[in-house]
């Protein structure tokens, strides 16, 4: 199992951990993004670590390497002088050089491995972090929002809330009885009133009938 993919499953245990606990998801989700970004400074961390020594193990490569052509231009000296034992001796120094320069190579073969698998779980858990950053809003939106529905869903299911409704809802229904009879009082007090008028107008009718008929009678040649 990769690097990675251990950092990965912990980081998904902590959250089963969290929500088995029935935290508040916001603060579930916040946490998790933190810790995988905690993650990801060790683990630049570690890559510059790894690229550090990678360094200083090819400043050792090429520092043997020098050191290797140093004694070999030597031995070259000492035979030229006629000094074979100083030749000699120098070409062993010069062996043991080049052995360190081998064994640094191939150190340098394996750190470049380990750097760049490195950078691929940065890169990695740098996407991973994007992506959860992404999500967590999403998430968190989603949360929110359920809350709030939960929130209002309690507010209206509440006894207490509910008798208010229902006192608001027979004041309604005793108002709008109210409104009624107010109508119709007001229509019947038009009605009276029209009837009363009516029947003014009928009398005074009937009056002045009844006194053009008298002045009839009264006149000259219209005596009954």
């Amino acid at each position: 199992m990769g690097f990675f993919d251990r950092i990965w499953r912990v980081i998904r245990a902590n959250i089963n951990s969290l929500i088995s606990q029935a935290e508040d998801p916001e603060k579930i989700l916040e946490q998790t993004v933190m810790d995988m970004q905690e993650d990801l400074v060790q683990l630049r961390q570690a890559v510059a670590q790894a690229i550090a020594t990678q360094k200083r193990t090819e400043r050792q490569c090429s520092q043997a390497k020098t050191t290797a052509e140093e004694w070999y231009r030597r031995a070259q000296l000492a035979l030229q002088k006629g000094e074979e034992r100083l030749a000699r001796e120098a070409l062993t120094r010069r062996k043991s050089y080049l052995e360190t320069e081998a064994a640094m190579s191939a150190q340098l073969e394996q750190q470049a491995q380990v750097v760049d698998q490195l950078r691929k779980n940065m890169r990695k858990l740098e996407s991973k972090i994007s992506e959860a950053k992404a999500k967590k809003d999403l998430f968190i939106a989603r949360a929110r929002s359920a809350k709030a529905s939960e929130k209002l869903n309690e507010i209206l299911g509440n006894t207490s809330t509910g008798g208010a409704i229902n006192a608001f809802e027979q004041m309604e229904d005793k108002v709008m009885q109210l409104e009624a009879r107010s109508q119709a009082m007001a229509e019947l007090s038009a009605n009276d009133l029209e009837k009363q008028f009516d029947a003014l107008e009928s009398s005074d009718d009937d009056v002045d009938a009844e006194l053009a008929a008298m002045k009839a009678k009264m006149l000259p040649g219209n005596s009954d």
